[in-house]
Parts: structure tokens; C-alpha cells; sequence
């Protein structure tokens, strides 16, 4: 046997470990991350999947989960185009976006977005980060974003806009380190989503159902409300007392959700 036969079938072997046990090697190897389970793992996996298959994310764009066991720490794939992400590609942060080991393995620039978010919001539990362009429009001009339909209400909470040159100066336009991060936290105050100018925004919630929901959702609105001005007359949305109401629903996309993984194969 050769010796590239040999280092293959060890890597087989290992990996077939991982497997076994539930968790990725990486994990074990650690000894922190397994304590968020597989579940969590293929749920993670399955939203950067479907959020490429609903054109939300392309080769851009990241999504992540707060880990159920250290809410100070956060699971998010290497850096990576969602719709080729695996479970052995997830990574576990801290509460200031460093790998607790990425095994050489590159990170995505922006993760410390989820990070500040995570610091400054205990109730979200899962965050994501596009460049859906239905969105760029509202994040890049004054027309404020309005809820057009029931499943978007929580545009009618508002969708403030936010500037990284308001944050931090000129830069290349990419929130890389904490500082922009927390501002943009800021931004985002108490709402469910946040747009950011000349870039993308930011989408939040209390599961990766619902961030994914709300992702998906936000953009069908935004093309809804483009479609609604051409027509000519009055838009009339969803009043904010009514998306209080279709809101108080925790599982609101739920239906969704088992649909999509199911489409994606997961």
C-alpha cells in the first residue's frame, strides 16, 4: 500500500469516528463544541442550504446559531459559500468572534457581527448576515421598508438603515472587527432586522427556523413593496398592531422550515 493510500484511509477511518460519535472530529478533539449536538450541527447546515437555495445567500453571506449549552459562544461554518457547507465545515466562536480551533481553516471576515449581536441581544438565538439584492434598493435610499404581508409583520416593527461610515470612517465597506460590529448591534436595536448602506443587512430571531423565515420573507416583501409603488395608488401593509398580533407566534415559520429541509435534502 502506498503511503497516499495509507494518509487516505486514516482519514477515512477518522472521519468515520466523527461520525460514529455524532460530532465532528474537530469537536471531540476540542472538547467544547459537541456539547451542541448533532441536531444543531445538520439544523445549521440545512439553513445555509436553504437560504442559497432562496437566493437570500449566494456565494456571500453567512448564517449562524447561538450554542444551546454556552450562550457566550456561537457555531458559524468556515469561511465558505452556504451551499457547499457540511457539518464538518462548523466552527464554534466565543462571544468576540475567535475560533476556539479552526484547524487552520479560514473564518468569514464579517462573524463578528453575529458576535456583537449576540453580546447585546440575549433573546437572539440565531443571526443572519445577506446581500439579497431585492434589499439593496431600501438599504441604499430613503424609502423606508413597510410590511406588505402577514408572513413579513415584523417589518411593521421597522427596519432601521445602518452606515459603517457613520461608525468608523471610510472603510472598505466590510464590518471586520468590533468596533463596526457593535454599532451595527446598536443599530439593530430591539427590531428583527437591520439594512446596511451600500451592502446588505441583517436578519434576527429566536431560532434558525424563524431567522431563516424572516430572511426568506423579507425578501419577498421587498420585491412586493417595489411591485405595490409602480402601481400607482395607496399601499396599505400590515398596521403594527395586527403584526403584534401574526408575531406572537414562536414557531411562525415552522411549516416553511419542514418544507425546505425537505427541498435541500436534509
Amino acid at each position: 500500500m502506498t503511503h497516499a493510500s495509507v494518509v487516505d484511509r486514516r482519514r477515512f477511518l477518522t472521519a468515520g469516528v466523527g461520525l460514529v460519535l455524532g460530532t465532528p472530529v474537530l469537536w471531540a478533539r476540542q472538547g467544547g463544541p459537541s456539547a451542541a449536538g448533532r441536531e444543531v450541527v445538520d439544523d445549521l447546515v440545512a439553513a445555509n442550504r436553504i437560504l442559497a437555495m432562496e437566493g437570500v445567500l449566494d456565494a456571500m453571506g453567512h448564517v449562524s446559531i447561538r450554542h444551546p449549552a454556552r450562550p457566550d459562544r456561537y457555531l458559524l461554518a468556515r469561511s465558505l459559500a452556504p451551499e457547499l457547507v457540511t457539518a464538518s465545515d462548523i466552527l464554534e466562536y466565543d462571544i468576540d468572534s475567535r475560533a476556539l480551533d479552526d484547524g487552520g481553516r479560514a473564518s468569514y471576515k464579517e462573524r463578528f457581527i453575529h458576535g456583537a449581536i449576540y453580546r447585546a441581544r440575549p433573546d437572539v438565538r440565531a443571526v443572519v448576515h445577506c446581500h439579497t439584492p431585492s434589499l439593496i434598493p431600501f438599504a441604499s435610499s430613503t424609502a423606508p421598508m413597510r410590511a406588505m404581508y402577514h408572513m413579513a409583520s415584523f417589518v411593521a416593527a421597522g427596519v432601521p438603515v445602518w452606515d459603517i461610515r457613520d461608525a468608523i470612517g471610510v472603510s472598505d465597506m466590510l464590518v471586520s472587527e468590533g468596533k463596526a460590529a457593535a454599532s451595527l448591534a446598536g443599530a439593530l436595536g430591539d427590531r428583527a432586522a437591520v439594512l446596511m448602506r451600500g451592502h446588505g443587512a441583517v436578519v434576527v430571531a429566536n431560532s434558525l427556523p424563524n431567522v431563516v423565515g424572516r430572511s426568506v420573507y423579507l425578501d419577498v416583501n421587498a420585491r412586493a413593496q417595489v411591485q405595490a409603488a409602480t402601481l400607482g395608488g395607496s399601499v396599505r401593509g400590515v398596521a403594527p398592531d395586527e403584526a403584534r398580533l401574526r408575531m406572537s407566534d414562536p414557531n411562525e415559520y415552522g411549516r416553511a422550515w419542514e418544507l425546505w429541509r425537505k427541498k435541500v435534502g436534509l
